[in-house]
C-alpha cells in the first residue's frame, strides 16, 4: 500500500495595494488641501473656481521662474501644480507685477486688474506659506521688484 499525501492546500494571495495608488491618493489629497487654502484665502464660493484660479496663476508662474528655484518649488508642491509650473516655457523677459496680474488677468474669463490682483495674491499667499520663507525668498529674488506683496509680505525699499 502507497501512501500519498495530498498536496499543500492551495492559497491564494491577495495582492496588497502598492504604494503608488497610496502615494497618487496622498498627492491628491494634498493638492485639495492646496486649493482648499486657495480657496479660504481668496473667500471663492466652490472648490472648482479655486482650482481653476490656482492652475492659472501657477501656470503664469512657472514661465517666470526658473533654474533650480523653479525645481525646488515643483518638489515642494503636490504633483498636479508641480506639472503646471513644469510645463511653462520661460518667459524671455521678465514681467514687472503689474504686468504679471495683467497677464492673468487676460486668462480668467471677466477678471479686471482687481480681481485679477485679488486671485494672483490669494494663490501666492498660500504658495508662500506653503513652500516656506527659505524658498519664498529665493523666488522673490528671482522676480523683479513688486511682487512681494502678492506672496503676502511687506514689499520694503532697500534704504540708501
Amino acid at each position: 500500500m502507497t501512501v500519498t499525501t495530498p498536496p499543500p492546500p492551495r492559497t491564494t494571495t491577495v495582492p496588497t495595494a502598492s504604494p503608488l495608488p497610496r502615494d497618487r491618493d496622498a498627492d491628491a489629497a494634498r493638492w485639495d488641501q492646496l486649493t482648499e487654502a486657495v480657496r479660504e484665502a481668496g473667500q471663492y464660493t466652490t472648490q472648482a473656481e479655486a482650482e481653476r484660479v490656482t492652475r492659472i496663476v501657477l501656470s503664469a508662474l512657472g514661465g517666470h521662474v526658473t533654474g533650480d528655484e523653479r525645481v525646488a518649488l515643483a518638489q515642494s508642491l503636490p504633483r498636479e501644480a508641480a506639472r503646471v509650473i513644469a510645463s511653462q516655457i520661460p518667459a524671455t523677459h521678465p514681467l514687472t507685477a503689474r504686468e504679471f496680474v495683467d497677464s492673468v488677468a487676460v486668462r480668467i474669463e471677466g477678471a479686471t486688474p482687481a480681481t485679477a490682483r485679488w486671485d494672483v495674491s490669494s494663490v501666492l499667499s498660500v504658495l508662500a506659506n506653503w513652500v516656506g520663507t527659505p524658498l519664498t525668498t529665493r523666488l522673490l529674488a528671482q522676480l523683479p521688484p513688486g511682487y512681494a506683496l502678492l506672496f503676502g509680505r511687506a514689499d520694503l525699499a532697500p534704504t540708501a
